[in-house]
């Protein structure tokens, strides 16, 4: 059975993106970009909502005319062959590149469907699709790194929920001298 995974990039004080939706600041080393191969390896669906999505999608097929860093050059050809499914109800009808599958209804469900078939979905940042999973249930595992950067405002990792979600740890970590991972799984009762 797959898992969901909220994989994601905070600052220290708790955002996403900064106050202008700038996303420049997540330090990359090299320690970082093997474990996010680690996490993606295998029977791996990468998760976006629509807003990260447009962002993904405007840069990783054209990844070398933006950056020459070696994580980028090395992830580009692996985003563009790795099943993705994006969530929205504004790209409903389209047609999408690039291996990719759009879900609109029953979201949770149909999400929680294609794990159980076993596949990981790795959800990157996305914090409006994050809290719908959470309250759903949906979420099994969230993966925080935390960059040495306070961004003084922007988009918040998490936003306010109706319940409490009980964690317990399974691992921390520290990348490349820089960037911490938070590990936690979904206590699920039972």
């Amino acid at each position: 059975m797959g898992q969901i995974i909220h994989f994601v990039h905070q600052s220290l004080d708790g955002f996403i993106a900064g106050p202008n939706g700038e996303f420049d600041w997540p330090a990359m080393g090299p320690e970082l970009s093997a474990y996010t191969d680690e996490l993606i390896a295998g029977d791996t669906v990468f998760l976006y909502g629509r807003k990260v999505w447009d962002l993904m999608s405007g840069f990783w097929p054209n990844a070398e005319t933006y950056s020459q860093d070696p994580h980028d050059l090395a992830f580009a050809p692996v985003w563009l062959e790795t099943p993705k499914v994006v969530v929205s109800r504004s790209l409903a009808g389209q047609d999408l590149d690039w291996n990719t599958t759009l879900v609109s209804e029953n979201v949770a469900e149909e999400l929680r469907a294609l794990a159980a078939s076993g596949k990981n979905l790795v959800l990157f940042g996305g914090a409006d699709l994050a809290a719908h999973l959470g309250a759903a249930g949906a979420i099994d595992e969230y993966r925080v790194v935390v960059h040495p950067v306070v961004l003084g405002g922007g988009t918040p990792t998490f936003h306010p929920a109706e319940n409490r979600t009980e964690l317990e740890t399974v691992e921390t970590r520290t990348f490349d001298g820089r960037s911490i991972l938070l590990r936690h799984r979904v206590v699920r009762e039972g």
